[in-house]
């Protein structure tokens, strides 16, 4: 007869996330999973924009701050939105791990804002 066999210890990474609590269903680890590729995506959008304002967008004698600020506006958003996403994506999954309410998220009303002020900022380059 065989002894049994131990279960191989977890090695995922990070621990602070798989380290506590117990399986969450995976769906709900999915759809976490895809919460957090979505502000990626939003995050390499707004890099992208960035960089095309910063590339194309050129600089008049009479307005050639607005084009600069707009572009490291989103470039910022861009980097600001991969970290938090990263973050998030940690505390959700910790959070279903445990059992706990899940964590409200405090990028939205940035994103939302910033978004307003370039909008403001293409508005001025326009007119």
């Amino acid at each position: 007869m065989t002894p049994p066999e131990t279960p191989p210890a977890d090695r995922r990474w990070p621990r602070r996330v798989y380290g506590e609590g117990s399986e969450p269903d995976a769906r709900f680890t999915f759809a976490n999973e895809r919460t957090f590729l979505a502000w990626i995506r939003t995050g390499l959008a707004l890099l992208a924009a960035g960089v095309a304002v910063a590339a194309f967008g050129g600089t008049g004698p009479d307005r050639p701050w607005q084009n600069q600020v707009a572009a490291l506006l989103l470039i910022g958003l861009g980097v600001l939105s991969g970290v938090s996403a990263y973050l998030r994506w940690m505390q959700q999954e910790r959070a279903l791990r445990r059992g706990d309410p899940l964590p409200s998220s405090g990028m939205m009303p940035v994103l939302a804002l910033s978004v307003v002020v370039i909008a403001a900022l293409g508005v001025t380059l326009v007119v």
